[in-house]
């Protein structure tokens, strides 16, 4: 048993200094790109969120068709297979970082495929507001920035985390996927030395790291969302 693993942890992947081979480089390009897509996704995805909501109220003709064309865009956003809709945005991630493989275009492909999933979980989270305690701040001559500031935002924080949480999951595996295209990280890692290699030391520990990641943002997400979470401090 000493021996096994003794020869399971003297696998090149954790003593290897180089990019390609090291599983802690390839760990932390991982982490890069997770990190990046989800600051780019809650910057973009947050907002696009609410003003499906919005939209979704409003009682206007132009306002009603502006969320069935958005609402659309969302929808097949969300609906494309990842594999498919990074190699369809590597001109467009070449055209913005100057190439199309690596972690930085990657970036590119998993922000576009994450901002729409958290939108329609930030969506639903406003959903879940009461609708009279909407209309009750509204009669007090509360500004729309005021409600979506005070009332919205503030009674549906926890519903947004776990949607971040829940997004942030995803790109995780979604990083995964595009390391089979050349985007690096813990993918392209499990998929040039694991699979092709026939190398199972290097399969299990990289399943064993993407697992842990998986468990840690889980475990920071769940503790965030109570954290905010005045009912349940009720």
């Amino acid at each position: 048993m000493t021996q096994w693993i003794q020869d399971f942890f003297s696998d090149p992947i954790f003593t290897s200094t180089s990019t390609n081979n090291s599983l802690w480089i390839n760990t932390g390009l991982t982490i890069y790109m997770v990190a990046w897509t989800m600051v780019l996704s809650i910057v973009i995805g947050i907002p696009l969120g609410i003003g499906l909501f919005e939209l979704s109220r409003a009682r206007n003709r132009a306002a009603r068709i502006a969320y069935q064309v958005l609402g659309f865009i969302v929808n097949v956003l969300r609906s494309f297979p990842f594999v498919i809709l990074i190699i369809a945005l590597l001109p467009l991630a070449k055209a913005l970082v100057g190439r199309g493989t690596g972690p930085n275009a990657a970036i590119i492909s998993l922000t576009i495929a994450a901002v729409p999933f958290l939108a329609r979980l930030v969506e639903t989270a406003l959903r879940e507001i009461p609708a009279g305690k909407l209309e009750a701040v509204e009669m007090m001559g509360a500004s729309r920035f005021q409600v979506i500031r005070h009332v919205l935002v503030a009674e549906a924080l926890p519903g947004i985390i776990a949607g971040i949480t829940t997004t942030t999951i995803g790109v995780v595996g979604y990083t995964a996927m595009a390391g089979t295209v050349g985007a690096g990280g813990l993918g392209d890692l499990a998929f040039r030395k694991g699979y092709l290699s026939y190398n199972n030391t290097v399969m299990i520990t990289t399943v064993v790291v993407l697992i842990l990641l998986v468990v840690l943002v889980q475990v920071v997400g769940d503790w965030a969302a109570r954290a905010v979470d005045h009912r349940a401090k009720g």
